[in-house]
């Protein structure tokens, strides 16, 4: 029961981070990782993506009933972002991340700089481009993204909220809302591979589903009723907070 407890109450504070800007793994992973530290790494990545899904679902449709939603653009980004998951999976495979666990940090801090030093991105939802423009740069970000998920993950969701931010001139609530529909597609894509391998425990997965979508419903409601400059403070504090874990991991971490 304690166990139960401790995966759930993560799940739930997870959902809430996740619903706002992304980086719900940065707070569930580790506590998977913690709680069962002899489980092997594949099944306790796919009872996070099991709980994980539905929280992002969750989200993508609160978003939808209140935020504009440009689906045009959209679809064929998730549809990218699903198939770019996949092959990052299989790339994972064959070729080690370590080079990437090394460079992370670094990125993150770039991004962090960046955000920092233009006050006013993401403040404004401009959208400079429209139609297939639009949708074809969505379509890039969801597969690179989508890749980037697969074969490695942290902080996958405040990579399309940045993205989504500097290339396609939205507003950090918009950004978040979108990137919602993209980490639903890559998190079923990761699922379904985890599920056919057997890597999941679904007594914990479907408990911690239940906590996801709590912790997303709040996440979710608050971002909508405090706007685009809180989306942004949190933003700040979740890629700082991935700067230090994954700065940790690939440098201190022996």
């Amino acid at each position: 029961m304690l166990e139960f407890a401790v995966v759930t109450v993560a799940s739930l504070f997870a959902g809430f981070v996740d619903a706002i800007v992304g980086g719900g793994g940065l707070i569930l992973v580790p506590a998977l990782f913690g709680t069962f530290p002899s489980a092997a790494p594949a099944t306790l990545f796919g009872t996070n993506k099991g709980a994980a899904v539905w929280g992002t679902a969750w989200a993508t449709v609160q978003y939808a009933r209140r935020v504009e939603m440009v689906w045009s653009a959209l679809v064929p980004a998730a549809v990218a972002a699903l198939v770019g998951s996949a092959l990052g999976a299989w790339t994972v495979t064959v070729v080690p991340p370590e080079g990437l666990r090394k460079a992370l940090p670094l990125i993150l801090l770039g991004v962090l700089l960046y955000t920092l030093a233009k006050k006013d991105l993401g403040r404004e939802h401009t959208r400079p481009f429209r139609g297939r423009a639009e949708a074809w740069i969505a379509s890039a970000i969801g597969l690179v993204i989508g890749f980037y998920d697969g074969f490695f993950g942290p902080g996958t969701g405040s990579f399309f909220v940045f993205l989504f931010v500097r290339l396609l001139g939205y507003d950090f609530l918009h950004a978040s809302a979108s990137a919602k529909l993209l980490n639903t597609a890559t998190n079923l894509s990761a699922l379904a591979l985890f599920i056919a391998k057997g890597h999941i425990w679904w007594h914990y997965a479907l408990a911690m589903a239940v906590a996801n979508v709590a912790g997303s419903l709040l996440g979710t409601r608050l971002a909508l009723k405090h706007g685009t400059g809180f989306v942004r403070g949190v933003f700040l504090l979740v890629v700082g907070a991935l700067i230090l874990k994954t700065g940790y991991d690939a440098f201190l971490l022996t």
